[in-house]
């Protein structure tokens, strides 16, 4: 299966993002974290995190890119575990169990986002949107995909480091 991986292509996310995710680190587009909250009115780094960013499943912070990858299906579940719980911690989910299924739901979206070829770099793009029916703030949503120009066979032109302090 495959799940989008934070990529980290310079030290730039660890300037924009409060937090920034780390390199390597599951991730997903996470828009479940603007539900009701009026873009207009973020600022500064909340903005560009509404704006750009993916969430990292592991650290919760945000990223710009995420590349294709192959995870398995033990990693798979562990992402599904860890949204479950942040959902409970972070935005009062009753329970891990009621949880669950939102946290699937969304692991298996970010999962759809990946039909591309391994090593493909997904970019977010958010931006404020008539408000909903019923009067809440809406957003729309683009994925942005880097793909290398040839679409057959191509050098892999890079690769995720651990950075050293």
């Amino acid at each position: 299966m495959r799940f989008p991986r934070v990529a980290r292509l310079d030290a730039s996310d660890a300037h924009v993002f409060a937090p920034a995710a780390e390199a390597g680190e599951w991730a997903v587009p996470g828009s479940f974290a603007f539900f009701g909250v009026e873009a207009t009115e973020l600022a500064g780094k909340d903005k560009i995190a509404f704006a750009s960013g993916w969430l990292g499943t592991e650290s919760w912070g945000r990223a710009s890119l995420v590349e294709i990858a192959e995870i398995d299906e033990a990693q798979f579940h562990q992402v599904i575990e860890r949204l479950a719980r942040h959902f409970v911690e972070r935005y009062g989910a009753p329970s891990l169990v009621e949880a669950l299924p939102a946290a699937r739901h969304e692991a298996e979206d970010a999962s759809g986002l990946c039909e591309h070829k391994l090593g493909t770099l997904l970019a977010i793009e958010r931006e404020p949107a008539a408000a909903q029916n019923d009067g809440s703030p809406a957003f729309t949503e683009r994925l942005r995909v880097i793909q290398p120009q040839r679409a057959q066979d191509h050098a892999k032109i890079w690769e995720i480091r651990e950075e050293e302090d």
